[in-house]
């Protein structure tokens, strides 16, 4: 199996890189006339399950064989416990390609993983950001993304059960790596140009361009840097040096519109992983501790002010390339 670097097929300038059980109404039947016989209430939906038990359910429905394909040892990928395991990577299509869904579990278990990405993403907007608009993009469709379980996803053992396609990585690990927020590092992008509102992210970088547009003359100059921040892997390492502002300098009534953004870019992702992201950032010195920078890349000969634009503070990193279309690497920690 190989992991490679999430290359973007389609960029001609280069890589891309516990709630349980349910409340049943049971209505008492009453006899009354037939002219005013209403109808009887329906039955509450249940609650849906957390992804987590949603992955369990998966793995112990598994056939030996289909484990022998889909799961992965949790160290998969290193050598003497060092290097990266191959679970925290960000993929830019199926990295094992016997997990792809539509050739990997059977159609209940498909419609099983179905309810699994469901419930990461947290809301049908969230889903239908994630799986853009309901194409994964170049994938195609959901089931030709790659499903690929590491550990052992049984009750108080460290697993993660990772999808990968096209601009996509995301994770459901009940929290198996620790202070990891997403269960490691995330990616997620769109073909269409960044700034275009047919791109799905779009609304973030309108609200990252409105907050841009809050800053006095002199924080535009400080938060503008020169180049390109990079995409892979090494562009999301933690720094002692950040690009651009740091947020302290702002007034409360700015930073206020940083919070704000903040909740914009966790809001495809349940409610846990999103508070999780905003507990790390105050954890680690809160907003104020961030820096905010946007790249002007005089490589590029299309108008538009800025290429990427970035999030950057201690233990924490939102990386976001607008142009030619949208490329986000995200890697956030807590404290070690």
């Amino acid at each position: 199996m190989t992991r490679p670097d999430p290359y973007c097929p389609e960029c001609a300038d280069g890589p891309a890189v516990d709630r349980r059980g349910f409340l049943a109404a049971a209505a008492a039947a009453t006899v009354v006339p037939a002219v005013a016989r209403a109808a009887a209430p329906s039955t509450p939906a249940a609650p849906a399950k957390p992804a987590e038990d949603l992955v369990r359910e998966l793995f112990a429905g598994l056939s030996a064989e289909q484990k022998a394909k889909v799961v992965l040892p949790w160290d998969h990928g290193t050598k003497d416990g060092k290097g990266l395991p191959t679970r925290l990577g960000m993929y830019n299509a199926p990295f094992h390609k016997p997990s792809v869904i539509k050739d990997a579990y059977t159609k209940p278990q498909q419609e099983l993983l179905d309810r699994i990405f469901r419930a990461v993403a947290g809301s049908d907007d969230g889903y239908e950001k994630l799986s853009r608009g309901g194409t994964f993009d170049n994938s195609g469709a959901f089931e030709n993304i790659g499903a690929a379980i590491f550990g052992d996803p049984t009750e108080k053992k460290q697993f993660s059960l990772v999808f990968a396609g096209h601009h996509l990585t995301v994770r459901c690990d009940g929290n198996s790596e620790p202070g990891a927020a997403f269960g490691g590092p995330m990616y997620y992008g769109h073909t269409p140009n960044g700034y275009s509102e047919r791109n799905v992210f779009f609304y973030q970088t309108k609200a990252v361009r409105g907050l841009f547009d809050a800053l006095d003359d002199r924080q535009k100059k400080a938060a503008t840097v020169k180049g390109n921040p990079g995409e892979q892997a090494a562009s999301v390492q933690f720094r002692d040096q950040h690009p651009g502002m740091k947020l302290d300098a702002l007034s409360k009534d700015q930073q206020a519109l940083v919070d704000s953004v903040l909740k914009t870019l966790v809001s495809p992702f349940r409610q846990e992983d999103g508070d999780e992201v905003l507990a790390i950032v105050k954890q680690n010195g809160g907003v104020g501790a961030v820096h905010l920078a946007f790249y002007e890349d005089a490589k590029m000969a299309d108008g538009q002010p800025w290429h990427f634009w970035r999030l950057e503070g201690p233990q924490f990193v939102w990386n976001f390339r607008v142009l030619p279309h949208v490329h986000t690497f995200v890697n956030i920690r807590g404290k070690a």
